[in-house]
């Protein structure tokens, strides 16, 4: 998926641990509908998958950028506190 830009994508919304989609892709970023100490960590790969970034606190009613391809284990967050979340992502092509 390499020097494609995409500004739009599918979606998903969460509020618990689980997986945003089991196919490989491209996370376009996140908005945060609402957030009560709510934390995310997200990992390529599914739930054992590989950690892409650190503990997020993110802010509600913002959107997160956050431009990173994810392979064909999908991406999983992690959810802490109490967060309701929809993520924007490209899936790849044929997966």
């Amino acid at each position: 998926m390499s020097g494609f830009t995409f500004e739009s994508g599918n979606y998903k919304n969460i509020t618990a641990t689980g997986a945003v989609t089991a196919n490989a892709g491209a996370l376009l970023g996140f908005y945060v509908n609402s957030s009560t100490a709510g934390t995310l960590v997200l990992r390529d790969g599914g739930a054992g998958g590989t950690v892409m970034n650190g503990t997020l606190t993110p802010a509600a009613g913002a959107f997160h950028r956050f431009p990173a391809n994810f392979g064909a284990g999908g991406l999983h967050a992690t959810v802490g506190g109490a967060i309701d979340v929809t993520f924007f992502y490209v899936p790849t092509p044929g997966s």
